[in-house]
């Protein structure tokens, strides 16, 4: 994923520019690495839903388009509507039925339609003006439609015990929030804002995937703070020796951290369709 951050976050940067570059080698791989760790339970809760023949689905920063190719593949939708800041890796694997949009999803003229599902995972952590962007995508989601949002959880609190893997995530988050905006800590309130937007039943559900050594999440993380390094260690609280003990530490045996969870959050457009 790829999106453009206004002049009011706390970074300047943008995503795919500043730390996470979609020419940089091996960046599609990166985002596989999550996909792998991630896209099972996404699935999972959008067939839970009934996404299936008939719908046609807005996929919001879709990145390499894993989600969006298993709607079409598995689910059987009619349609699927990819959109991205930067769409290279979309475009180098076409598929019947993936129309692709590359477009920021925080410009004053971004509106694609109206879909039966509109769907954005680890997208909205990235971006400023929280409630107005939900209120725009539920805008976008025809009435009996579902919005569906899931973002990251740190799960490394203060109680958290010390080690290489936590010194690293709390690093990467603030380095982060100061570089490109990125922040996680309003996600809790994503069911409120759903309300908020006039979507009725709201849900939600937590999944925290483990970290095992060579496992895809495992790699990810390492790839991430690979890509994050100088951000992470100008803000002082790792340095480089800590980084590579952290990536180290993730292919050890001795790594049984909890991973950042991932929040999903699902709500319904009142109206024809509703249940």
């Amino acid at each position: 994923m790829s999106t453009r951050h206004g002049e009011d976050t706390p970074g300047e940067g943008r995503y795919g520019e500043a730390v996470f570059r979609p020419e940089q080698a091996g960046e599609g791989e990166r985002i596989d690495f999550g996909a792998l760790a991630y896209d099972d339970i996404t699935m999972a809760r959008l067939r839970a839903l009934g996404v299936g023949p008939g719908w046609r689905c807005l996929d919001i920063g879709a990145g390499t388009g894993t989600v969006s190719r298993r709607l079409l593949e598995e689910a059987g939708v009619d349609g699927v509507l990819a959109v991205d800041r930067d769409t290279r890796f979309l475009a180098a694997r076409p598929l019947p039925g993936l129309d692709l949009l590359e477009a920021d999803v925080t410009a004053p003229d971004f509106s694609p339609g109206r879909f039966r599902l509109v769907h954005a995972r680890f997208v909205l952590m990235h971006l400023p003006d929280h409630e107005r962007l939900i209120g725009r995508l539920a805008g976008l989601v025809e009435p009996g439609g579902f919005l569906v949002l899931g973002d990251a959880l740190d799960l490394t609190s203060d109680r958290t015990p010390r080690t290489p893997y936590t010194a690293a995530m709390r690093a990467m988050w603030q380095g982060l929030r100061t570089t490109i905006g990125t922040d996680v800590t309003w996600i809790p309130s994503y069911p409120g804002l759903l309300r908020a937007a006039g979507l009725l039943p709201v849900a939600a559900e937590i999944h925290v995937p483990p970290l095992s050594p060579g496992s895809p999440l495992s790699r990810f993380w390492a790839d991430t703070w690979e890509r994050g390094r100088a951000a992470m260690t100008a803000t002082g609280l790792v340095d480089d020796a800590g980084i590579d003990e952290a990536i180290a530490y993730l292919a050890s045996e001795e790594s049984a951290d909890l991973s950042a969870g991932m929040l999903t959050v699902w709500g319904r457009k009142p109206g024809a369709g509703s249940g």
